[in-house]
């Protein structure tokens, strides 16, 4: 891992590595489906106190989309590890769903 950049799979050993010191290990599916949950709430406030139309009090604590976003993907990584996945399979089978089942679903930009 050079200069900070990690692929999917540099990230799933990483967390790996980082969950593997500690005895508990991973949490269970549905503990993990549970803090997804709880992260994407998270992210949904943050995300409407910065576009929506509820600001964050004064007494609410400093936070941003990208530390939000970064919970939930650790969150995912751990659901993944739990279950055996590799992510970037993951990715490419989805993206190759969307390449061909929905080629044509959306109006592509025209060439320049």
């Amino acid at each position: 891992m050079k200069d900070n950049q990690f692929t999917v799979k540099d990230m799933q050993k990483d967390v790996d590595q980082y969950i593997g010191q500690f005895k508990e290990g991973y949490f269970k599916p549905l503990t993990m489906l549970a803090r997804m949950t709880e992260e994407l709430g998270e992210l949904s406030r943050e995300i409407n106190h910065h576009y929506g139309e509820k600001p964050k009090k004064n007494t609410e604590d400093a936070s941003t989309i990208e530390e939000e976003l970064g919970d939930l993907l650790f969150v995912l990584i751990c659901f993944a590890n739990e279950q055996g996945i590799s992510l970037e399979e993951a990715h490419h089978k989805v993206m190759n769903k969307f390449r061909t089942r929905d080629k044509d679903r959306w109006t592509k930009k025209e060439d320049k």
